[in-house]
């Protein structure tokens, strides 16, 4: 078996690894193929080939042995509670899309080394020992992490305070210990502001905010426009190509349905979409992408625009197409933007926000035609057959 070694000790790709990695770029990624040809490795993957492509090891001197147990561990506590939706997969997917609003909206030139570290680092740890039930539940049942954090964004605070209690207590996976002390200080404060901005229950008051900067035409918050990002991504599969999009919501839905199968033994009301029995599977996705999903991608495009349209006039006054350190492939090794040709080009010369936006606005509408065809045969058959009902 022909295998390729990156610089990285303690990872090799396989052939099929390398051939699946070369799509880290597009949009519609299959991170289940990349995670059934790495051993259910796909977050150690995409995390380790992202830092690389970055050249943020070598940027923050990160330590490789440290890496390597650091992203062990990191999977072993996604996969603690054997999850169907939260576990390392939906990490790993969360992660490249990141890559990929970077990359493909041009954002990237608008943010530091230590920026781009901080939200592939608040990707890949943002559900760290996810519990496979709500916040919701773990307030209702008195858990002790309700209780530990009173209630408050429960778990966002353990996913973030998990993983860096993983690297105070264990020096031998502390990936952070060569940053500078104001490096680690406002890597951590990025760090908990996009992790905590990923609870939905934050959701509204977020969208409202940056529609508001927008409005006013203020200078973007920079921790604001990253825990966007993050958020997008973590509710964008969507936005994604059916197969992968059905994919997860039937993951979701059966770990919903895993927690109201809970809440009928403890004699809790159903929380929503969580009765196995009269959950609207069709109308639920539908009124996701109406409500959350479509407008979220709205707003996250118009500030995309607003922060990197300047920076591309600049440098048409300049005359000098700006490129930045990036890699292409697989082996580690860097090469200059110039010389990127992938879909994933990073050259602000060529960024495209009519192409950015048409891609995950066709996917979004595709997938709610699917979804109403679906919730129409539905009807039709409840109609003509009312004893399903």
């Amino acid at each position: 078996m022909f295998r390729r070694t990156s610089n990285m000790t303690g990872l090799s790709y396989s052939l099929d690894v390398i051939t699946m990695l070369k799509h880290v770029d597009m949009w519609s990624f299959d991170v289940f193929a990349l995670n059934d040809a790495s051993g259910n490795h796909a977050l150690k993957i995409v995390f380790f080939e992202l830092l690389n492509r970055y050249n943020l090891i070598n940027r923050f001197k990160i330590p490789t042995s440290a890496l390597t147990s650091f992203v062990e561990s990191l999977e072993m506590g996604y996969s603690k509670y054997k999850n169907p939706y939260h576990n390392l997969i939906h990490a790993a997917d969360v992660t490249q899309t990141v890559h990929y609003l970077l990359i493909k909206s041009g954002i990237m030139h608008w943010l530091t080394e230590l920026e781009i570290f901080a939200i592939i680092f608040a990707a890949a740890i943002h559900d760290y020992e996810h519990t496979g039930t709500t916040n919701n539940f773990h307030i209702q049942t008195r858990s002790d992490t309700a209780l530990f954090y009173n209630d408050r964004a429960v778990l966002e605070n353990h996913h973030v305070s998990a993983v860096y209690r993983l690297l105070h207590d264990n020096e031998e996976m502390n990936i952070l210990s060569n940053l500078s002390k104001e490096e680690w200080r406002e890597l951590r404060a990025l760090v908990v502001d996009m992790v905590l901005a990923t609870d939905m229950s934050c959701h509204f008051q977020q969208i409202k905010a940056m529609k508001s900067f927008l409005q006013q035409s203020e200078a973007i918050d920079k921790p604001k426009a990253l825990s966007l990002l993050l958020h997008t991504a973590d509710i964008s599969h969507p936005a994604k190509c059916w197969d992968l999009h059905h994919r997860w919501t039937t993951s979701l839905l059966e770990e919903f349905f895993r927690q109201g199968d809970r809440e009928a033994e403890l004699g809790l009301p159903f929380s929503p979409l969580c009765d196995r029995k009269s959950t609207m599977v069709a109308q639920s996705q539908i009124g996701f992408i109406d409500f959350i999903v479509e407008p979220t991608f709205t707003v996250l495009t118009e500030m995309i625009e607003n922060i990197v349209t300047p920076l591309i006039e600049e440098t048409s006054r300049s005359e000098l197409p700006v490129f930045r350190q990036y890699s292409t492939g697989s082996d580690g090794k860097q090469s200059s933007m110039k010389s990127t040709h992938s879909e994933g080009s990073c050259s602000l010369t060529t960024v495209d926000f009519k192409g950015f936006r048409g891609t995950w606005n066709q996917k979004i509408h595709q997938n709610r035609e699917t979804w109403r065809d679906q919730a129409g045969k539905v009807s039709h058959r409840l109609c003509k057959f009312p004893h399903l009902k």
